[in-house]
């Protein structure tokens, strides 16, 4: 154990760059900083702009914002990291940094993916009994949920690096990916992964597997609730209602059901479409989240374009 325990201090991880673009990845500095400052930028904007707004101190709002701190934090955990590779073409991690950052990108998804299911019974409630909305979901309610599904992201997440510290690596040190993911790193192990592998399955069937069936069954309950509306005009109103948490749940579940399936199904596929779906389930919902719902949402878009009038109007004065 102390020889394993020394070999993991001076050993370190080589990051990829995508495939095929090695040549390149000067070029792929500029758009890739640019992806992150609208991550970052997007979900940092949501964040006080709900805060400022006493409209806004409702529990769909309150998930919204844990939605944005969620999907900054997920982009932060990859952002020294990639950002490292193309714009410092730093390849090198070491084996601590490694387990630190695998640690956070398994936690902050099985956050988003706990908050999404929160979103949808936020749903069912408001189109099942409006009028008890605000006595179901009380402040309360919200700060527990949240609670429940931090305390639950942590511990689920919290044995996996000390499963991938017990293992030797003595073999080839080259990751897939140009950040630290439980599989990638489990693959380069010079012994069994069978604990890795039970306990990783073990923990995506408690947090995803669990929270998509959640999402299903409440799109099940709000789609007959809504067919008993006898109006078409109410019907389609109330279904709007779900658009931009329906779009949130397609962007974080296709590329991870995407990535699932590659990894037990698409071993002939070429390593750029693996690393690409890779990238698309961390980078995508950061990006894309804040831009749905500030566009499908009309209050925010408007209080949005208000902050903005006014600190052009404050700049030219």
């Amino acid at each position: 154990m102390t020889e394993n325990n020394h070999s993991h201090f001076h050993l370190f991880f080589v990051l990829t760059e995508i495939p095929g673009l090695e040549q390149k990845h000067y070029w792929m500095a500029f758009p890739l900083g640019t992806i992150y400052v609208i991550a970052l930028f997007g979900n940092g904007v949501i964040i006080p702009t709900i805060k400022s707004e006493l409209s806004f101190h409702m529990p769909m709002y309150y998930f919204l914002c844990m939605l944005a701190l969620a999907d900054m934090g997920l982009a932060l955990c990859t952002l020294p990291s990639m950002l490292g590779i193309f714009w410092f073409n730093y390849k090198s991690i070491t084996f601590a940094a490694c387990l630190v950052q695998m640690y956070f990108i398994h936690t902050f998804s099985a956050i988003e993916s706990g908050i999404l299911v929160a979103m949808a019974f936020d749903r069912v409630v408001a189109i099942w009994n409006p009028l008890r909305y605000s006595t179901i979901l009380t402040n309360g309610v919200v700060c527990r949920t949240g609670a429940v599904i931090l305390t639950r992201a942590v511990c689920v997440v919290f044995p996996v690096p000390f499963l991938i510290k017990r293992l030797p690596f003595y073999g080839s040190n080259i990751l897939s990916h140009s950040f630290c993911l439980h599989q990638d790193v489990m693959r380069l192990a010079c012994a069994s992964t069978h604990v890795n592998s039970l306990y990783g399955l073990i923990a995506v069937i408690f947090t995803k597997g669990s929270d998509s069936l959640s999402i299903l069954l409440s799109y099940v309950f709000i789609l007959r609730t809504v067919m008993a509306i006898t109006s078409g005009e109410g019907r389609l109103k109330t279904l709007n209602t779900c658009v931009s948490h329906i779009c949130a749940v397609l962007i974080f579940y296709v590329p991870l059901i995407g990535v699932s399936v590659m990894h037990c199904f698409g071993k002939h596929l070429s390593p750029l479409t693996h690393d690409l779906m890779a990238n698309a389930y961390l980078i995508v919902p950061p990006v894309l989240n804040p831009l749905v719902y500030t566009v499908k949402t009309k209050e925010i878009r408007r209080k949005l374009i208000q902050i903005f009038v006014q600190t052009k109007i404050t700049a030219d004065g």
